[in-house]
């Protein structure tokens, strides 16, 4: 049986398996770390290890529940990665937060005398790898984190995990635009955005 043939079915999902499935957001590496044992739906033939969606449908229910209680100008989303920029920004911009594209300058949270300090009270990081810099300092700065993280992460400093190929670009785009949906849904703001708004180009 092939990821496509997933006999699963959500409870009041976000989007549909079929969606899911199309955007990747499933598609793990070929490491499995033990922090994200729980997380892992099987193995493929192939090697890939292939993420639950149950539990990444959950996650990003539960993040943005989370995410609520803070004033979105407190929030600051952090990539590296370079198909999360767009998506990341494109979040911040939306629903009001702080974001850093690209390369994150060190002491950004600990430093009061760079340019740039920034005072969050919730950090969301891309990939714990990626990002470990941002994730340190957080931990510095007794900052939560909340982290998409694929199967070959470690979690020992992230307190909120969403199981997700943090890689590929569709899955990042369809995360960050699910986020968003269910954030501002929390705030009574509809919204006419499509996963397609947070696609990066080629």
């Amino acid at each position: 049986m092939n990821e496509n043939e997933m006999e699963i079915e959500l409870k009041e999902p976000l989007i549909s398996v079929e969606e899911y499935l199309a955007a990747g957001i499933h598609i793990g590496t070929q490491q499995k770390s033990k922090d994200m044992k729980d997380f892992i739906y099987r193995v493929r033939g192939d090697g890939l290890y292939i993420l639950d969606i149950r539990s990444t449908d959950e996650r990003i229910k539960t993040a943005a529940r989370f995410l609520h209680q803070f004033n979105p100008s407190n929030i600051l989303v952090v990539t590296s990665r370079q198909y999360g920029q767009y998506p990341a920004k494109t979040f911040a911009d939306t629903v009001g937060a702080m974001s850093a594209i690209g390369r994150f300058i060190p002491g950004m949270l600990t430093n009061q005398n760079l340019r740039g300090y920034l005072e969050p009270e919730v950090v969301i990081v891309t990939d714990p790898i990626g990002d470990a810099q941002v994730i340190k300092e957080a931990v510095i700065s007794g900052v939560p984190v909340v982290a998409l993280c694929d199967t070959n992460n470690m979690t020992s400093f992230v307190d909120l995990v969403s199981p997700t190929n943090n890689k590929g670009r569709k899955a990042l785009s369809l995360v960050y635009y699910l986020l968003t949906r269910e954030m501002l849904r929390l705030r009574n703001v509809a919204t006419s955005l499509t996963p397609e708004d947070f696609e990066t180009e080629f």
